[in-house]
């Protein structure tokens, strides 16, 4: 676990977990207090790398934190707008389509994350919130383990349900390229 995230939940004794990305390896893992590794989950990272700037649609690394959880007890599938539940389910794509589909869709769940490093992840032009930095579930599945997203950190569906309920807001997120 990194450092980052230890010293986190050092300071913090309410927060039990905390999720570090690996852009390079296209995994997230659950890590407990202890900084005993849970469960590790493929994702989707950003097409364009890893990249904090504003239209850049690169994933921002460095610490953050879950700032809003969204989309609790929706049906598996369920596309957000504007992070608001659409009522549509999506057609989720196991393996590639003939054509791939048009956006990166937001689906099933939301973790908003917040940057903590100003400079890096936080503040004018830069800010993790400000871009809606998520992890989500996807419509195209069969992507998942490749960078493919538009910034955010794709998942399976099921398994964005599975980190969903088992985080709170402000449980440490560590972005490592």
């Amino acid at each position: 676990m990194n450092p980052k995230l230890s010293a986190v939940l050092q300071e913090r004794p309410e927060l039990e977990l905390a999720i570090e990305v690996s852009v390079s390896g296209q995994f997230c893992e659950l890590f407990g207090r202890d900084g005993k590794l849970l469960r590790r989950y493929a994702v989707s990272t950003a097409a364009a790398g890893v990249n904090a700037n504003e239209g850049s649609f690169g994933t921002p690394p460095g610490l953050h934190r879950i700032a809003e959880r969204i989309g609790e007890g929706v049906d598996k599938g369920m596309c957000f707008v504007g992070r608001v539940p659409t009522g549509e389910m999506a057609d989720i794509e196991g393996s590639p389509p003939d054509c791939r589909t048009e956006g990166d869709f937001i689906l099933s769940r939301i973790l908003w994350l917040e940057g903590l490093e100003p400079g890096l992840n936080h503040g004018e032009g830069i800010d993790s919130r400000q871009r809606y930095i998520y992890f989500h579930g996807t419509n195209e599945e069969y992507l998942i383990g490749k960078e493919a997203s538009h910034g955010c950190i794709r998942m399976n569906n099921d398994d964005v349900i599975e980190l969903f309920d088992q985080v709170v807001v402000g449980t440490p997120v560590y972005i490592a390229p």
